[in-house]
């Protein structure tokens, strides 16, 4: 399993890439972000980092599936 800070690499290198090569997917961006907890000290666990990072990824999938894209 990664850690937090690989995830968070990851993530911000995907986003990046989303936002430089897909440009018309980043209004999903927002929509996506993790939800946090509704308390005084929410916690970012590595499973809520894996779980948005993959959620990312199926987004992009999909994305390249609909408009017959090659992503590698």
């Amino acid at each position: 399993m990664k850690t937090e800070k690989e995830l968070n690499s990851d993530i911000l290198e995907l986003t990046m890439s989303i936002k430089k090569n897909y440009p018309e997917l980043t209004k999903y961006l927002k929509e996506m972000q993790v939800t946090l907890p509704d308390n005084t000290k929410p916690e970012i666990t590595v499973k809520i980092l894996q779980e948005y990072y993959d959620s990312l990824n199926e987004m992009l999938d999909k994305y390249a599936e609909n408009n017959h894209l090659s992503l590698h």
